[in-house]
């Protein structure tokens, strides 16, 4: 070939693609603890969401982008008035759904929150149910929602068992943009073909930083982000339905594709990986292993990573809170990863800062006995100083012990140890916390908190006879599961 010659041989489609579509289009969904968790991560989710419309910096962003749209079959934002087209309501979901850091969580080799694709899969079959009971055919039922839900989660999460795109300076959502266009697609009719194409584009856009997320520029766009990827899966279906051409080789061409411009380099110290090394590299095949472990935060609306430390603290609270002012040093002993992601020290800027740092979790439930979304605001933080105090005294250190532990597939655990030194040389004892309340290991603690948390979620925003009707019609799987989805949204509306 020659220098000043290119040859244009169009490829296949890259076999990454391919995998997707085919579970997607495919895999028959038969696990019944998949479909059960994805019920209890379902009003996990609408939960969060309610709760997070009582923040205006939160409620400024939602609504249609031109005021006074009338949109037909618009689906419906939960817990508001809004009847918006397709892509800005999976937008408003997931904006409110991720705004308090609060909605469900898996870790490994890149973190995120796969129920962040709830966004466009609620308002896709809201839509959908709506224009074909119109037009006289069957509505989409919430079983519907809950094996979209059961996939999404299992296409973010197993990319993300061996794959870091933070360790090439990109943010997860780019896992929500790409799971949420594949299962919209597939709930608008989308052949394989254009499935295929749908997924090309969704790799093909320029991906988040994760600048917005880290000291720092930490800052709200990490409570919408994910709002505006699932709403990004819902466009890029929508163009592919239409019979947009996709971008066969859009992850391996040489130069040009995701690969080497994207996946080709580390953030920390900018050396280029070898190109074997470039391509994603799968686990386990696609099924329903995401959703069967997935984390819920059930105790706290705090950064995973932080969830057992500040279990941990609250446990310590009896013995510290009397002695606040004798206290020499906190040691907190943690894994790899929360060094890496959320152990900061210095000023901290807004509420997204302070959700986002280790020592500030650890720091109020020592300092109150427990940790809320309120504890994160300006406000709050401005009439505490001792919090910084606290925070100044903290000493963080890996224990490898807990940084294996937490990529290990039969344990994937999240552990923090959290003891205070007081000046007189004594200490309380070391709380270690291995699992945190919302991991599989602990489900039969952890579901009952989890349906009281969505109970108190419900009454922030509805009055007490329909929280009832609500939480009666979920708590029943085969009765949620029969429910047209249309329906089910109904009962969110104000």
């Amino acid at each position: 070939m020659s220098a000043t010659v290119e040859r244009n041989v169009r490829p296949d489609y890259d076999p990454e693609l391919k995998m997707i579509a085919d579970y997607v289009l495919d895999y028959r969904i038969e696990s019944d603890e998949a479909l059960d968790t994805a019920r209890n991560c379902l009003i996990d989710t609408l939960g969060c969401g309610l709760l997070a419309l009582r923040f205006p910096e939160c409620t400024k962003h939602l609504g249609p982008l031109v005021e006074g749209t009338v949109v037909p079959y618009g689906a419906r934002v939960p817990g508001t008035s809004f009847r918006l087209d397709p892509v800005k309501a999976a937008w408003d979901i997931g904006c409110i759904v991720r705004w308090l850091d609060y909605n469900d969580t898996w870790l490994a080799a890149e973190w995120g929150h796969p129920s962040d694709n709830l966004g466009a899969i609620l308002t896709v079959t809201d839509h959908l149910s709506q224009k074909r009971v119109a037009q006289g055919e069957a509505p989409l039922t919430m079983r519907d929602v809950l094996k979209a839900m059961i996939k999404a989660h299992e296409i973010q999460g197993v990319l993300a068992l061996e794959n870091s795109f933070n360790r090439v300076g990109l943010d997860h959502v780019v896992l929500v943009k790409v799971a949420s266009t594949a299962v919209a697609a597939h709930l608008m009719g989308a052949s394989r073909e254009q499935l295929l194409s749908a997924l090309s584009h969704a790799w093909a856009d320029g991906q988040s930083l994760r600048t917005y997320r880290h000291a720092p520029n930490a800052g709200s766009r990490k409570s919408w982000a994910a709002g505006d990827a699932t709403s990004r899966g819902v466009r890029l279906a929508n163009i592919a339905r239409r019979g947009e051409m996709g971008i066969p080789g859009v992850l391996s061409a040489p130069q040009w594709g995701f690969y080497d411009v994207l996946f080709s380099k580390t953030n920390k110290d900018q050396a280029i990986k070898p190109e074997g090394e470039r391509k994603f590299r799968f686990q386990r095949e696609f099924g329903t292993y995401v959703m069967e472990n997935i984390l819920f935060k059930i105790a706290f609306p705090a950064e995973f990573h932080a969830q057992t430390a500040c279990e941990a603290a609250v446990r310590l609270y009896p013995q510290v809170k009397n002695r606040l002012e004798e206290i020499e040093r906190i040691v907190i002993t943690t894994h790899e990863s929360a060094i890496r992601i959320i152990s900061k020290e210095g000023e901290l800027a807004n509420p997204a800062d302070r959700d986002h740092c280790l020592q500030y979790m650890v720091a109020v439930p020592l300092i109150f006995g427990d940790l809320t979304a309120e504890h994160y605001e300006d406000d709050f933080h401005r009439q505490h100083p001792l919090i910084d105090t606290l925070r100044g005294k903290m000493e963080v250190r890996e224990e490898p012990r807990y940084t294996q532990d937490y990529l290990a597939a039969d344990k994937r655990s999240i552990a923090n140890a959290v003891q205070v030194i007081f000046r007189d040389g004594s200490a309380t004892e070391c709380i270690e916390v291995e699992y945190p309340l919302g991991h599989r290991r602990r489900r039969d603690e952890g579901i009952p908190i989890l349906e009281e948390k969505f109970r108190r979620n419900l009454a922030t925003r509805f009055p007490a006879g329909r929280c009832e009707r609500i939480f009666s019609l979920c708590r029943v799987q085969a009765q949620l599961e029969a429910t047209p989805v249309h329906r089910f949204v109904e009962l969110f509306v104000i």
